[in-house]
């Protein structure tokens, strides 16, 4: 088997390292802007849940004072018995 050597070309191989170490030079900052993004968006989320459930509470709070002031209104205040001062 005849064997080939190829001589490659310094431009292409300076181009490939070139390539190769902007790769990993730019992997720290894009794994923290990932890492950013990701706790942003977390703390937005968890944000959105404590309105959110503030709202249901502000709901639940409202329909249980009118279902109080409901029945504060529909007890019958009429005094069936006698009076406790008489009057001459």
């Amino acid at each position: 088997m005849a064997e080939y050597t190829q001589r490659v070309s310094t431009q292409v191989t300076d181009a490939v390292t070139q390539a190769n170490v902007k790769v990993l030079a730019e992997s720290p900052a894009l794994s923290l802007s990932n890492l950013y993004q990701t706790i942003s968006q977390t703390l937005s989320l968890s944000a959105q849940n404590a309105v959110m459930a503030q709202q249901q509470t502000n709901v639940i709070h409202q329909a249980t004072t009118t279902q109080g002031v409901s029945l504060l209104y529909s007890i019958d205040t009429l005094s069936m018995g006698p009076s406790g001062s008489k009057r001459p």
